[in-house]
């Protein structure tokens, strides 16, 4: 099974947005046995919240189930529990790489899985407001990295 878990600072807007919505295309693909997502935060502010209003909000006008989804930190295990973890932008990234030392696991930036683009951080929504376009970058790095996954994996 590969695992992979969606990171952003707080864990309320991003990566619980990527979690929904690669979950969402694993389950249409027919992959649940062989790929598990999670998602967390580099902070633990919001641990145990749901996902931010305006990330239900989008997720919901789309269809997609944001049910169970739940602020937490992330742990030092998270970096050996999980194959690929995902940031949505360079300072996530680094807080990883500060803690990761010997990790097995391969960091990216979610941009990383979109081709063509000259973006490297999804911008954070709860400052900025615009959902719209965090889901827009949110989905193509998640289709991206979906294809990877199934190229690398043969499945």
């Amino acid at each position: 099974m590969i695992s992979v878990l969606f990171v952003c600072l707080g864990n309320i807007c991003r990566s619980p947005m990527a979690e929904a919505v690669f979950r969402q295309m694993v389950r249409e693909a027919g992959l649940e046995k062989q790929i598990r997502v999670d998602s967390a935060g580099t902070g633990g502010w919001h641990e145990g919240e749901p996902p931010h209003r305006g990330t239900r909000e989008i997720l919901e006008t789309r269809g997609i189930s944001h049910k169970g989804i739940r602020a937490r930190q992330i742990s030092r295990e998270d970096l050996d529990r999980f194959d690929i973890i995902v940031a949505m932008d360079n300072s996530n990234l680094a807080a990883l790489r500060r803690i990761a030392d010997q990790t097995s696991a391969d960091l990216y930036l979610l941009t990383d899985f979109i081709p063509g683009t000259d973006r490297t951080d999804v911008p954070d929504p709860y400052y900025t407001g615009n959902f719209e376009e965090v889901y827009e970058l949110v989905e193509a790095g998640c289709r991206g990295l979906l294809q990877r996954i199934r190229k690398q994996e043969g499945i």
